[in-house]
């Protein structure tokens, strides 16, 4: 079987890079979120950078494709002897530079480099040396922690303990050197009628994020089950009264019931870019 109907096992999607696979793998599950009645597997087959590697890997494609329906392959290989290893494989192969590499040496009227791991190097370290000076910044501030470095922060995440403040904070600082902290709204705070006093000096930082109370539910029942913390009562209340704080304060809001961080992350840089 090769494509169409769902096999009994799912299909095998393996990420196959020089380097990390990082940027494999997004792009493979970019493409492949638009299956979503399709089983999957993905398997992870980085540093791929010889030869001798290389036919491992085609071996294991070739066992996998005896046993069921063809694999895909998404590689980002960047060596023609290596890759050359892959293109014959028994396997539906997406080759996710080669095309556009080809396409902009045609238009720069020069050779690419294709040097393995390029867009993972340290060539730029300004950028790099910010991102790390970010998640250490987030790390500091999350939770509630070091409220005294909040004027140094780029955002401050505010919301119910659970309802995502904590990844969307690390990918923004991991992925675009955001310094962004957060802060869990408690008991307390929602007894004032104003915000918590640790924010009230960096109102133009601060950006709400919600939950659907049944989602938070959830979630927290996983962490604590028939606790306090977890009821559905204790949800809707909680997510009420801090969305009631975020009208009354102006605080834009994100909601994070079906949004994956990245998805929060890119909402709250636009708002960013408004400011």
């Amino acid at each position: 079987m090769t494509g169409g109907a769902a096999a009994a096992g799912p299909r095998p999607v393996l990420i196959v890079s020089d380097h990390t696979g990082l940027t494999a793998e997004n792009a493979a599950r970019a493409l492949l979120a638009h299956f979503p009645e399709q089983s999957l597997a993905y398997l992870q087959r980085p540093f791929v950078a010889t030869v001798e590697v290389a036919r491992g890997v085609a071996q294991e494609v070739a066992t996998l494709a005896s046993g069921g329906e063809r694999p895909l392959v998404f590689t980002t290989i960047t060596e023609p002897e290596v890759m050359r290893e892959l293109e014959v494989v028994p396997a539906r192969v997406f080759d996710l530079l080669g095309p556009g590499l080809s396409l902009l040496e045609e238009e720069f009227g020069e050779r690419a480099t294709r040097s393995v791991g390029r867009h993972h190097d340290m060539h730029d370290q300004t950028s790099y040396l910010a991102r790390m000076d970010a998640l250490d910044f987030a790390l500091a501030t999350d939770d509630g922690l070091g409220d005294r470095q909040y004027g140094l922060a780029d955002v401050i995440l505010v919301g119910v303990s659970r309802a995502g403040k904590t990844p969307t904070s690390l990918f923004l600082a991991l992925q675009h050197g955001v310094r962004a902290s957060n802060y869990p709204l408690a008991e307390d705070d929602f007894e004032r009628e104003s915000l918590p006093i640790p924010l009230e000096p960096y109102r133009t930082k601060l950006h709400g994020l919600t939950i659907d109370p049944r989602r938070l539910h959830a979630i927290r029942t996983q962490r604590k089950p028939n606790s306090r913390y977890a009821s559905l009562e204790q949800c809707e209340h909680e997510v009420r009264r801090a969305e009631r704080l975020f009208a009354r304060a102006g605080i834009p809001v994100r909601d994070t019931t079906s949004a994956s961080v990245e998805e929060i992350a890119a909402g709250i840089l636009t708002q960013l870019r408004r400011v």
